[in-house]
């Protein structure tokens, strides 16, 4: 890659690292906030509804203002507004409704990276595929780190300060806009830029897709650290036999949680490979495909093998993420890159925001595994849809 194009990474990297670590907090610290705030689990997660709401439904406003205005200054504001979101979250973190309060913000600007991000590897990077395999290793890092990171910060200095981290690494972003220069590709005009591959109705299949994968992302990231909390006290036990006496099962749950991501990190980058090498239209079926009995073996187990089973599940979740992004790529218009990605994120994290919802229900109703059942039922529903969207294309190199 050139000098332009690795600036454009480096950028997007870490603005990736940080809309997942954004996300991510909040789930790690359900149960310490639900004795904090004297709250079931259940009253808890739903706490988070509009971080996650406004994280997917203003994706699409998001993507039309940057296609205007540009990706720098967009990025600038996401860095800046969550960054302050999360000193009021840390301020109010024993008020329920003022830390709802400010979760909503944190997700709210969070949501402006992945139009901006995502939109500029698009228009800024030659091989597409591989450049959202780096990119999306850095969401998954995030998504592993902001779990093992708030875990560690929560064991010695509380709820608080795991919000304050979240505000300086945010405004550390800010600071890295400010310092780098980042040269953006000049922007599509006129109509034939707005009509050139204009594939809506295959474009329409993939955001049913997307808006399925995202309903099963959500509902994971969302229950996973409880789960293992809940779920895995052996393994708990066995980490303090190694001479970790006073280790919390919440902070245990965390670094199986940070594993697991770490190992969708790898599957990012074996996504981006396959993208690249063949046609990323079946990667992605198969992704899904294999998926599918991992996550119903996390329904119905515990301990090391419901850790083995998410480890599977997790992999080929996050590993197909490159081909989606590629497909999206490749069936959207270049003037409206941008708001394309806006759409599949209105989609994926803005409908998926009411898998926040449906996991504490399900969970306070038949139990948090049972969750992955209702995973299980989605992702057939996904495959399927995958299938009707290879039907109406044609092959793609």
């Amino acid at each position: 890659m050139n000098p332009k194009e690795r600036s454009i990474l480096t950028v997007t990297c870490f603005g990736h690292f940080m809309s997942h670590f954004n996300m991510l907090v909040f789930p790690a610290l359900v149960i310490p906030l639900s004795k904090i705030l004297n709250l079931s689990m259940a009253q808890t997660l739903e706490l988070s509804f509009w971080q996650y709401l406004l994280f997917g439904i203003t994706a699409l406003p998001w993507g039309l203002t940057t296609d205007r205005v540009g990706a720098r200054p967009m990025m600038m504001l996401f860095f800046l507004g969550a960054g302050l979101c999360g000193l009021g979250a840390a301020f109010f973190i024993d008020s329920p409704w003022a830390l709802s309060l400010c979760l909503g913000g944190i997700g709210l600007f969070s949501g402006i990276y992945h139009p901006a991000g995502l939109g500029l590897i698009a228009r800024g990077v030659e091989r597409v595929s591989m450049g959202m395999a780096y990119n999306g290793i850095f969401g998954n890092l995030g998504l592993a780190t902001a779990p093992l990171v708030t875990g560690l910060v929560f064991w010695f200095w509380g709820a608080r300060a795991a919000y304050i981290v979240l505000a300086l690494l945010n405004f550390a972003g800010l600071v890295s806009m400010v310092v780098m220069r980042v040269d953006e590709p000049a922007r599509a005009q006129g109509q034939e830029a707005r009509s050139a591959n204009g594939l809506w109705v295959p474009f329409l299949i993939l955001l049913v897709a997307m808006m399925l994968g995202g309903f099963a992302y959500r509902c994971t990231t969302v229950t996973l650290p409880a789960l293992f909390e809940l779920k895995t006290p052996f393994v708990a036990e066995w980490v303090r036999g190694l001479g970790w006496a006073g280790v919390s099962g919440n902070l245990v749950a965390t670094m199986l949680t940070s594993i697991i991501f770490v190992v969708g990190a790898v599957g990012q980058y074996c996504g981006g490979r396959v993208g690249e090498r063949f046609d990323p239209r079946w990667g992605y079926l198969i992704f899904h495909a294999i998926s599918l009995p991992a996550v119903l073996i996390m329904a119905w187990t515990a301990e090391l093998p419901l850790f083995a089973a998410s480890l599977v599940y997790l992999f080929f979740l996050l590993g197909m993420q490159p081909m989606e992004n590629t497909l999206v790529a490749r069936l959207s218009p270049p003037a409206f890159k941008h708001s394309a990605y806006g759409a599949k994120f209105v989609l994926t994290f803005g409908v998926g925001s009411v898998a926040v919802i449906v996991a504490g229900k399900v969970a306070a109703d038949w139990g948090i595994s049972q969750v992955f059942s209702v995973v299980a039922a989605v992702t057939v529903l996904l495959a399927a849809s995958i299938g009707v969207l290879i039907y109406r294309t044609k092959p793609m190199r």
